[in-house]
């Protein structure tokens, strides 16, 4: 079985005493696995998420695609919800329902696409640009925190390698074949 480039048997001394402070399951997921990659990326992201999320649940009520379109409409005013499905991966009847809650909450307002009059588009109001203006803050905080690990060069490095992934995106498969269908 093919393992991560950075298996635990190629760690250094000093990383693999770090290791031991990780779940032994979480340390064969990360490094003794051939889906190293997607495992990795989403023990990140979960370690970003999960402490964000909870914390706008507790603070504003809003469950995490009610903020995804929140925090979406925050980044771009003026964006359609088939747009947020494309970046969010999230299903479009949960994305629907989270915007139609934010709609109810009066945190965002729908104005009909002048550019295509049978689509809307969606804008923060007030209350809706004070909840992203305040999280905005404590989501860089903790994305710095976790990038304190790297160096600058490091940092943009990262960042240059994660470009050229998300580039490649559209080229991966959308759909797995099924078992015993394969060439």
């Amino acid at each position: 079985m093919r393992r991560a480039p950075t298996a635990v048997s190629r760690v250094g001394a000093s990383r693999e005493k770090a290791l031991t402070e990780l779940d032994p399951l979480t340390v064969t997921k990360l490094w003794d696995n051939p889906c190293w990659l997607s495992f990795r990326l989403n023990f990140i992201a979960f370690r970003f998420n999960d402490p964000v999320y909870r914390w706008i649940e507790t603070r504003y009520g809003l469950v995490r695609p009610e903020f995804v379109a929140l925090y979406a409409v925050g980044l771009r005013d003026g964006v359609a919800a088939k747009n947020i499905v494309a970046s969010s991966g999230l299903p479009k009847n949960t994305l629907s329902r989270s915007i139609q809650r934010l709609l109810q909450r009066r945190l965002l307002r729908r104005e009909t696409d002048p550019e295509d009059l049978r689509s809307f588009v969606l804008y923060l109001t007030a209350p809706g640009r004070a909840i992203f203006e305040e999280t905005m803050p404590l989501m860089i905080q903790q994305q710095t925190a976790m990038l304190s690990a790297l160096t600058d060069a490091e940092q943009r490095q990262l960042c240059e390698l994660m470009d050229k992934l998300v580039i490649a995106s559209p080229t991966w498969p959308h759909d797995l074949e099924k078992e015993g269908t394969a060439p």
